[in-house]
């Protein structure tokens, strides 16, 4: 991908994107406001991801995935994400659960993972987010406890947890050494749906991201065995900060897919619509907030596969990198949008045209996988320590 220290995608890659773009505007686009107005989870689709081999992409070829890395990872979500939010968010969660198991996992867990996604069998959620602790994950109050004849018993509540209800295996943290220093004495676990005392809570009904569903997930006493645990005990919350920095990419590809797509709407329409006599794109303003949008799309676009490359490199500014990348692209997606809107008037603000969808789609970016915020925080902090690794 890199020539002379610049960003060019492979042949194979561009390749890719084609077939991802046709698939996308195929079968995905004219199923899109449709599912934004059902906000019901598109099984057809899902069973498509799965026929084409794309749930495979980015995913071990030891273990049964397509090959392939988190660069092409970000391609397949951003095509995704420029004709559908919602849609873009299955492989999108599908990969983060999958993470987590792919870094720390026994090999028995990294082919069920893997194998399941692929296949479909299986959809995976990520569970960390609590009521009461969200950007101070550290400050989970859900309680693993282990057995004396052998396993763990979970308890605890997690709050915002996407694709819960229609994922039937869950990556679960939870505290099991409460007196153990905060963020070391963490551990994650492999939960099944059907676990005795494992249940949903609350549907939570959203602004965007339609058709996919988030819901709180409770353990009441869930019993899981030894081999449940993921990686080492109390060291979950460093395989969850890993995680994000690992993921965070795809969110910002995912941003950068929905910027792309309000721009591409936004482009037509200007060229179409007509007042005092002339397409507006003939109008200066109207000319320089698309050229404003363009380059906000072009560079989030950029800085989001470089941070994706330095995922697949190991580099050790990973973590700098992709938490500009999804502020960046996040922010970009938030702008470009909301003027998409401004540029098609009072046709942007109705549900007949997709900038609309594409707008309230645009906030999550802004929200999950760590706030904006927390984003600044993590490249501020990585500066004062006196450089960006």
């Amino acid at each position: 991908m890199s020539e002379e220290g610049g960003f060019r995608l492979s042949d194979e890659q561009e390749e890719f994107r084609r077939v991802a773009r046709a698939f996308a505007e195929d079968l995905i686009a004219p199923r899109a406001a449709e599912i934004d107005e059902s906000d019901e989870f598109p099984w057809d689709v899902h069973k498509a991801l799965v026929s084409q081999g794309f749930l495979g992409v980015g995913l071990p070829e030891e273990h049964g995935g397509a090959g392939g890395g988190p660069l092409d990872v970000c391609i397949f979500i951003e095509e995704l994400a420029r004709v559908s939010g919602g849609v873009s968010v299955i492989p999108l969660v599908n990969r983060l659960a999958a993470i987590p198991i792919l870094l720390a996992g026994t090999g028995a867990q990294k082919r069920a993972v893997v194998e399941g996604i692929v296949s479909g069998e299986h959809q995976y959620s990520y569970c960390l987010t609590e009521p009461g602790s969200g950007s101070d994950a550290a400050a989970m109050s859900s309680r693993a406890v282990r057995e004396e004849s052998g396993g763990w018993r979970l308890d605890g509540r997690k709050r915002f947890i996407t694709n819960a209800g229609i994922s039937d295996r869950y990556v679960y943290f939870a505290v099991t050494d409460p007196a153990g220093e905060k963020g070391e004495n963490i551990t994650a676990f492999l939960v099944p749906g059907d676990a005795e005392g494992f249940s949903l809570g609350r549907s939570e009904k959203k602004m965007g991201i339609h058709g996919s569903p988030t819901r709180e997930v409770i353990c009441e006493g869930v019993p899981v065995p030894e081999d449940a645990v993921i990686g080492e005990v109390h060291r979950g919350f460093q395989i969850a900060m890993r995680t994000l920095d690992y993921a965070r990419p795809t969110v910002a590809a995912q941003a950068v897919g929905l910027a792309q797509g309000a721009l591409d709407q936004a482009t037509v329409y200007v060229q179409q619509r007509e007042q005092f006599g002339h397409p507006i794109s003939d109008f200066q303003g109207v000319r320089f907030m698309l050229a404003d949008m363009a380059m906000a799309t072009e560079a989030a676009r950029l800085l989001t596969y470089r941070a994706a490359s330095m995922v697949q490199a190991g580099d050790p500014q990973t973590g700098y990198f992709a938490a500009m990348a999804k502020a960046f692209a996040s922010d970009a997606a938030m702008s470009v949008t909301t003027d998409a809107v401004q540029l098609l008037g009072g046709y942007g603000y109705i549900k007949d045209f997709p900038v609309e969808r594409m707008m309230r789609d645009a906030k999550i970016t802004q929200i999950y996988e760590g706030t904006n915020q927390i984003q600044r925080v993590v490249i501020a902090r990585s500066l004062l320590r006196g450089g960006r690794v």
